[in-house]
C-alpha cells in the first residue's frame, strides 16, 4: 500500500481548503473521505471503536451518543452491537464500558477528610472548569462527600470565548460572594486565564487578566470582611506567555511555576511561606482550619510553624491558567491592567509553587495541565497522571498486551467488521497523543485484521496553528511503515469535545463518523 492510499494527503488538502475559508484547527467542522459519492470508512453496526483520549470531561458527551440507552439530549441512531471501548475511564457513568486503563483512586481527598471532620464545603466554577472543582479536585469522584455543595455557573455559549474574555467570571463572583459565611471552606476556579489564554486574542488575553483582577479584588475583600484565610494560587501557566520563540501568538500551557498567596483576615504580620509544589496546597488548608493531615497526603504546609487562631474558615480561588511569567511585553499579565493583582503580591504573603512536570505526576518537561493541577491541589500529594502511566505501558510492551485492545480486535474479527481509532492528532496534549491509536493498529496487524480506520480529532491547542496537513503527512508515513490504516476523516477538538452541554455540536461529528455527513473530500 502507497503512502497516498493511507488517506492522510487527501484530508490535508481538505484541511488546507478549510483554512482557506477561515476556519482553524481547534474549530475544523467535519470533513468525510468519499469514493465515487459514497463516504469511505462509516463506523456501523457490529464495529469495535477505541477512544484514544485519556482525559474525561470533554470525552464524555460523544461517549454518550455512541453508548448510552436512554439518551434524549439529541436524536441520534444507536448502533447496534458496538463494541467502545474507552482508553480512561471518562465518568462513573461509563464502569459498564471497557476501560483500558482504569483510574488509580485518590484515597482521602481533601474534600473527604473535611466532610469527616464535619465541615461544610462549596464547591463552585462555570462550565468550562466545573469538572475540575468537582471530579479532579476530589480525587475523582463524580458525587458530593457530605456537607458538600457544588455550583456550576454556565459559560457563555454560541460565541468564541475570546469575543466575551470576562466569560461568565462576573456570575461566578456573585455566586461564591452570596456563599461566604455560610461554609467552613470554599473552591472556586477563575477560568480565564487558561480559556482564554488558549486562543490567538492578545487584546482578549489582556482584557481576561483585567477581569480577573477585578474579580479577585471583590471576592477577596469580601472574604476577609467575613474572616475567612484566603489562599489564591494557579493550576499551571498558560496566559502570562503571549508568544513563542518564533514571535507567534502562544496558547499553549507553559511550565512556569505559579504563585501561591495567603492572607490572614486577623492579622497584618506577614506570614512565612516556603516554596513548594501544589501538592502542599491541601496540607496547607488543613493546618490553617486545626485538622489533622491524613497520613495519605504526602505534602507539607506552606505555612508550617504558624500560630493560627482556632475554628478558622478559608477560601480557595484557584486562577487557572495564571503562572507566574518573564515581567516582559510577552507577559500579559504585567502588560495588563492587574492593580489589584499587583497590589496582592506587593503587599502580601507569597510563594512560588511547581505546577508541571514530575511535580503533578506528569512526565518529564511536560507541561501542567488543569487536570493533573485540580488533583494535586485537591490530593495532597503528587497524583500519577494518565499520560505517565500510558506511556509507560507503551515502552514496557504492557499496552500491546491490553486485554481491552485486544477484545476490540478481536470483536472485528468475529464480525468480519472493522476497528475505528478515534485519534487525537498531537504528541504532547494532556487528552492524548497520536502514539496510542498506531500502537493499536500494530496490534491489528499483527492479528491480522484487514480493515482498521483512523479518525482524526484536530487539537488546535498543544499543536501550532495551521501545522495539521504536516501531521498528517507524518501519520502516513507511520501508517505507511505498519502496512495497515486508513484515514478517512477528521473535525476540530472543539466541535467533537465539547464540555459544556452543546450536543447539537457534538451530534456533528457523531453523524460524519456514522452517516459521513459533513464536507465530502475525495
Amino acid at each position: 500500500m502507497s503512502v497516498s492510499n493511507h488517506g492522510g494527503a487527501q484530508l490535508a488538502e481538505a484541511v488546507r481548503h478549510a483554512y482557506a475559508a477561515g476556519q482553524d484547527d481547534y474549530h475544523l467542522e467535519p470533513m468525510v473521505l468519499t469514493e465515487r459519492g459514497i463516504p469511505v470508512g462509516r463506523i456501523r453496526d457490529h464495529d469495535a471503536v477505541v477512544f484514544c483520549c485519556r482525559r474525561g470531561e470533554r470525552e464524555i458527551e460523544l461517549t454518550e451518543l455512541f453508548t448510552a440507552d436512554d439518551f434524549r439530549a439529541v436524536e441520534r441512531r444507536k448502533l447496534k452491537d458496538l463494541y467502545f471501548a474507552i482508553l480512561t475511564l471518562y465518568h462513573d457513568k461509563f464502569k459498564h464500558l471497557p476501560v483500558a486503563f482504569a483510574p488509580e483512586h485518590v484515597v482521602k481527598p481533601l474534600a473527604q477528610v473535611l466532610s469527616e471532620a464535619g465541615k461544610t464545603q462549596f464547591h463552585c466554577a462555570e462550565s468550562e472548569k466545573f469538572a475540575h472543582v468537582t471530579f479532579f479536585f476530589n480525587g475523582g469522584e463524580n458525587t458530593p462527600f457530605p456537607g458538600e455543595e457544588d455550583v456550576c455557573v454556565p459559560s457563555p455559549k454560541g460565541i468564541d470565548f475570546d469575543q466575551k474574555p470576562e466569560l461568565s467570571l462576573p456570575e461566578v463572583e456573585r455566586t461564591v460572594t452570596d456563599a461566604l459565611g455560610k461554609y467552613d471552606f470554599i473552591v472556586t476556579n477563575f477560568a480565564n486565564g487558561d480559556v482564554i489564554g488558549h486562543t490567538q486574542n492578545t487584546a482578549a488575553k489582556l482584557d481576561a487578566c483585567g477581569y480577573v483582577s477585578r474579580a479577585l479584588e471583590q471576592v477577596v475583600d469580601a472574604a476577609l470582611a467575613q474572616d475567612y484565610v484566603v489562599a489564591v494560587t494557579a493550576d499551571h501557566g498558560n496566559i502570562e506567555k503571549l508568544y513563542t520563540a518564533a514571535g507567534k501568538p502562544d496558547g499553549a500551557h507553559t511550565t512556569n511555576l505559579v504563585p501561591f498567596i495567603l492572607i490572614d483576615s486577623r492579622q497584618e504580620d506577614p506570614i512565612s511561606l516556603r516554596d513548594g509544589a501544589l501538592c502542599d496546597v491541601a496540607p496547607t488548608i488543613l493546618d490553617v482550619m486545626g485538622l489533622p493531615q491524613p497520613l495519605e497526603m504526602t505534602g507539607r504546609s506552606l505555612a508550617e510553624g504558624h500560630a493560627w487562631s482556632r475554628g478558622r474558615r478559608m477560601l480557595l480561588i484557584i486562577c487557572d491558567g495564571w503562572g507566574l511569567g518573564a515581567g516582559d511585553e510577552g507577559d500579559a499579565i504585567h502588560l495588563a491592567h492587574t492593580p489589584y493583582w499587583d497590589a496582592l503580591l506587593e503587599n502580601r504573603s507569597w510563594c512560588r509553587l511547581q505546577a508541571s512536570r514530575e511535580f503533578v505526576g506528569l512526565g518529564a518537561g511536560k507541561a501542567g495541565n488543569s487536570e493533573a493541577g485540580h488533583s494535586n491541589l485537591g490530593a495532597g500529594r503528587c497524583v500519577m497522571q494518565d499520560d505517565v502511566r500510558l506511556d509507560a505501558a507503551v515502552q514496557d510492551g504492557s499496552f500491546a498486551r491490553n486485554p481491552v485492545f485486544l477484545e476490540a480486535i478481536a470483536h472485528a474479527r468475529r464480525n468480519h467488521a472493522s476497528l475505528h481509532l478515534l485519534a487525537y492528532l498531537t504528541h504532547k496534549s494532556s487528552h492524548g497523543c497520536i502514539d496510542y491509536p498506531l500502537a493499536i493498529c500494530e496490534m491489528a496487524k499483527k492479528q491480522g485484521l484487514e480493515e482498521v480506520y483512523f479518525h482524526i480529532i484536530f487539537d488546535g491547542r498543544s499543536t501550532e496553528p495551521g501545522s495539521a496537513p504536516a501531521l498528517l503527512a507524518e501519520l502516513d508515513s507511520r501508517l505507511n511503515q505498519i502496512g495497515l490504516g486508513r484515514i478517512v476523516d477528521g473535525v476540530g477538538r472543539g466541535v467533537v469535545l465539547d464540555r459544556d452541554k452543546n450536543y447539537d455540536k457534538v451530534k456533528r461529528a457523531y453523524d460524519a463518523l456514522t452517516d459521513g455527513l459533513g464536507a465530502w473530500y475525495s
